[in-house]
């Protein structure tokens, strides 16, 4: 560990610290008014949050979206104050007003950052520790960009050459997805990513020695980063000179990420509220804001109060945004004309456009033979791969059994590296045993933008991703979760690795479509679907959930309207159907064979497959009663999980074949037999609902 430098090249003004000292009165102010938040850390971060913003990042407030630009993530995302007071500060479109309108309905300052909601906001941040892997994930797409478009260029001369900035508070630290992602970081020595724990020894419930007494940084030590601490100056207060020495170092150290430990008081300098719980989470009072100004040589009687001198001072950095974009035009415009073959690639790619003819690589598979949906996605990948270059991705350490491998001879691995297909800008990640992390740095990846990302585990282990995927969700981030071992089919692995609830508890995240092909065609299909879906603009993006099985199984002519989410795979015979049987994934050959035996009694039966609840329901009324007629009152769901999705689809006639319990350790044929997944059981079934429809 490197001690805080003693010597700083920062210019450091008067203005400055008038500027800091203002965003702790409104951060103060803020919170009083609305009568709740966090004021405490957005206080005492003041110093630090003011030096990235105005000192050190590299940004165009005018341009939030710029692509060479430093990406900031408020991992501590209850302080969102820290955050929208530089933002205010900045120029990046929030006012006074707005300030004024924090946690208020409607206002552009909710009570965490929220994505596509504030200008200038990276990432939705709240949940703790999600933040750090989304900081990972962005800094891990910037290397893999750089790849795509300058691999050759020396370090720090390419126009895709930036910082993932982020700060992190004792909470983020805690929860278990910040040391998954902290690992991962350290192991692909991310050294365009520097992390700022705000060491303030202060949770909910009090100091925290409640709850820690490990060495944090030493732990970071071990994961590999470059490592500092930056003390206080006498008067309790971050030392901004420390800090800019600290964060100029970890910028200059390219061969690890870097960690930089500040500890600071929490809602310093108020006079009774510093280095108290309750400035956490809780309003300071009248008395103590007012005793916190006259600390700071503000009036006790204004609220709000910001100084022209002090705006006018910080809003140049518009201007130096203007002069850094306006150097990096120049940088850019040189290599798009040094390489004009990349520069067009770039510019379809930022377009969020395809190559012209990717949907030929697609393989279509011959109807008849057995084939796992994992196994047809893997064939999908690969044929992908050959044409789509900025589609990446890898799993939880079950590539084998996920098939996620892209490309086997290039794995996403920094240099030194021993392994023989190492590479730095490789195409298959191994994320390693950490599905959290791989997920929250999954929403990373696509947040940064540029690049394409999918990420595989089993089925039952989303549960260890929910909270990531649920971000996915809320964000509208085109990522692709592929989720393989998705029923008891897996079989001997027994009830721990067989998932039941899951695709129903998923399917309950609003904006995520859950797809679970029937067969190798609709897993081609699916996956072209989620292609043209992509988009990388806020409210268009969607999240998707592959569920794929272990098991072989049956293979059918493709058929199109698989990506309308529901469709006629079998009509039925003789007359119009009187019975319906509606399946997905490795249930819908149950129903097939289930309809043969219903049609040889002479029971009309049409078999739908809806590899896509949330496909279908985008469908119009006129389309969704042509696959699922309202006169037809008969109907049966096939689904090996529990039956929660169906009700709405069978009716009061209806009937569910589902799994309401765990399952066992047995061959996936026995427990299909076992629990009812059977031809006869379905066709059993299907009479039952045919006599109640007729009552």
């Amino acid at each position: 560990m490197s001690i805080k430098p003693t010597t700083t090249d920062l210019q450091w003004t008067d203005v400055d610290q008038r500027a800091v000292d203002t965003a702790r009165v409104l951060a103060a102010d803020a919170v009083q008014k609305v009568g709740n938040g966090h004021p405490g850390t957005a206080m005492s971060l003041a110093p630090a949050a003011y030096t990235l913003f105005q000192k050190v990042m590299r940004h165009d407030p005018a341009d939030a979206e710029w692509t060479g630009r430093d990406r900031f993530v408020l991992s501590a995302g209850h302080s969102s104050l820290t955050l929208y007071i530089q933002l205010y500060l900045a120029g990046y479109g929030l006012e006074l007003d707005d300030l004024k309108a924090f946690r208020t309905w409607g206002s552009k300052t909710p009570g965490h950052p929220e994505y596509g909601h504030t200008t200038g906001v990276e990432t939705t941040t709240g949940p703790l520790g999600q933040g750090v892997a989304n900081a990972v994930g962005m800094a891990m797409a910037a290397r893999y960009e750089r790849g795509l478009f300058d691999p050759e260029a020396a370090p720090g001369t390419s126009p895709f050459d930036h910082m993932v900035w982020a700060v992190a508070g004792d909470g983020c630290l805690q929860e278990g997805i910040s040391a998954e992602a902290s690992s991962l970081a350290g192991h692909q020595k991310l050294g365009n990513l520097v992390l700022l724990w705000d060491d303030n020894h202060i949770s909910i419930e009090g100091d925290t020695e409640t709850a820690v007494s490990e060495d944090t940084i030493k732990r970071y030590e071990a994961y590999g980063w470059h490592v500092q601490r930056v003390d206080q100056l006498p008067s309790g207060d971050l030392d901004p000179a420390g800090l800019y020495a600290a964060l100029q170092a970890a910028k200059a150290e390219t061969g690890r990420p870097s960690f930089i430990a500040a500890r600071s008081i929490i809602a310093w300098p108020a006079p009774n509220a510093q280095n108290t719980e309750a400035a956490h989470g809780s309003a300071l009072g009248d008395d103590e804001v007012a005793a916190t100004k006259r600390v700071l040589g503000f009036d006790p009687e204004q609220t709000f109060e910001v100084s022209d001198e002090v705006i006018g001072h910080t809003r140049e950095a518009l201007d130096r945004g203007r002069e850094a974009r306006a150097e990096w035009d120049k940088s850019f415009a040189a290599w798009r004309t040094a390489n004009p073959e990349r520069a067009a690639s770039f510019d379809r790619i930022a377009a969020g456009e395809l190559p012209e003819g990717w949907e030929e690589k697609l393989p279509v598979f011959e109807p008849g033979k057995g084939l796992a949906t994992r196994a047809a996605s893997g064939k999908v990948l690969q044929a992908l791969g050959e044409i789509v270059p900025e589609l990446w991705g890898g799993s939880a350490d079950l590539a084998g059994s996920n098939n996620t491998t892209i490309d086997k001879t290039s794995s996403f691995l920094p240099a030194g590296n021993p392994l023989p297909e190492a590479d730095p800008y490789g195409r298959t990640i191994h994320f390693g045993i950490r599905e959290h992390a791989m997920a929250a740095a999954m929403n990373g990846i696509a947040l940064h933008g540029n690049t394409r990302i999918y990420g595989g585990t089993f089925l039952v282990f989303s549960d260890y991703m929910r909270n990531a995927v649920r971000l996915s969700a809320l964000m509208h981030l085109p990522v692709t979760y592929v989720w393989t071992h998705d029923s008891i089919g897996l079989g001997e692995d027994g009830p721990t690795h067989q998932p039941v609830e899951h695709l129903a508890s998923l399917r309950a995240i609003p904006g995520l479509n859950v797809v679970r092909p029937a067969d190798a065609n609709e897993t081609a299909i699916a996956w072209r679907e989620i292609l043209r879906r992509y988009t990388k603009v806020f409210g268009k993006g969607t999240p998707h959930g592959l569920a794929l099985t272990r098991q072989g199984v049956p293979t059918y002519e493709a058929n199109e309207d698989a990506a309308k989410g529901g469709y006629v795979l079998f009509e039925a015979e003789g007359g119009e159907p009187q019975v319906l049987l509606i399946a997905t994934g490795s249930e819908v050959h149950v129903a097939v064979e289930a309809r043969e035996q219903l049609q040889a009694a002479g029971v009309p039966t049409r078999v739908v497959s809806m590899p896509s609840v949330e496909w279908f329901e985008e469908q119009d009324q006129g389309y969704k009663d042509s696959v699922l007629p309202p006169s037809v009152k008969a109907r049966v769901a096939v689904e090996a999980g529990i039956g929660l999705t169906w009700y709405r689809y069978v009716g009061d006639a209806g009937r569910i074949v589902s799994l309401e319990h765990f399952g066992a350790s047995a061959d996936a044929k026995v427990l299909f037999r076992e629990f009812g997944f059977t031809p006869e059981h379905v066709a059993a079934a299907a009479r039952e609902s045919l006599e109640a429809a007729a009552r």
